[in-house]
C-alpha cells in the first residue's frame, strides 16, 4: 500500500472545504445536492485516510495536525451555513462550535495539538454529525436533526473525556 495516500486524502479533504463552502453558501435554502455530495466525499475521506494510515502504519505529523483541522473546518462551516440558511437552530450548532473552540484552546495551552488521540465517542460523534449534516443539505425535512442530537450528545461526552485527559496533563505538567 502507498504510505502517502492517507496524507493525500487528508489534503484533498482540506481543499474540498472551499468548493463545499461556496456551494452551500450559494444555495438558496441550504438544500444543495452539490454541496451534499462534496461534503459526503470529504467526510468519506476522513474515515478512509484514518483506516489506511493505521493499517499501513503510515501515521504522520501532517496527518495528526491537518486531519482534525480539516474535519473541524468542514463540520463547523457546514454548521454555520446551515444555521445561516435556517436549516439548523443556532442552539443545536453552538455546543459543537464552542466545544471545538474550547478544546483548541486547551490543547494549544498544553502545546500538544499533535498528541490528540481520538476516542470512540469522538469518532461516533463525528460520524453521526457528518451524516446528519449531509442529510440536512440533501433533504428539506427536519428528521436528520434527530441524528444530529445523538451526535451532539456523543460530542459533548467526547469533549468531557478530552478535557479530563487534558486536565490531568495540565496538573502533572511542571511549571
Amino acid at each position: 500500500m502507498v504510505k502517502w495516500l492517507p496524507n493525500v486524502l487528508t489534503a484533498a479533504r482540506l481543499i474540498a472545504v472551499v468548493p463545499f463552502t461556496v456551494l452551500l453558501a450559494r444555495a438558496t435554502d441550504a438544500v444543495s445536492t452539490g454541496a451534499a455530495l462534496v461534503f459526503a466525499a470529504a467526510a468519506w475521506t476522513d474515515f478512509l485516510d484514518g483506516y489506511l494510515a493505521r493499517h499501513a502504519h503510515a501515521q504522520s505529523r501532517f496527518g495528526r495536525i491537518v486531519d482534525p483541522l480539516a474535519d473541524r473546518l468542514l463540520i463547523n462551516l457546514a454548521l454555520i451555513l446551515l444555521v445561516y440558511h435556517h436549516r439548523l437552530e443556532w442552539w443545536l450548532a453552538a455546543p459543537v462550535l464552542l466545544r471545538d473552540a474550547l478544546l483548541a484552546a486547551v490543547f494549544r495551552a498544553r502545546h500538544e495539538a499533535t498528541e490528540v488521540r481520538v476516542n470512540v465517542a469522538g469518532k461516533s460523534a463525528t460520524a453521526a454529525i457528518m451524516l446528519s449534516l449531509f442529510l440536512l443539505m440533501l433533504v428539506a425535512q427536519d428528521w436528520p436533526k434527530l441524528i444530529f442530537v445523538v451526535g451532539l450528545a456523543l460530542s459533548v461526552a467526547a469533549g468531557i473525556q478530552y478535557l479530563l485527559h487534558a486536565e490531568g496533563g495540565l496538573r502533572s505538567k511542571p511549571s
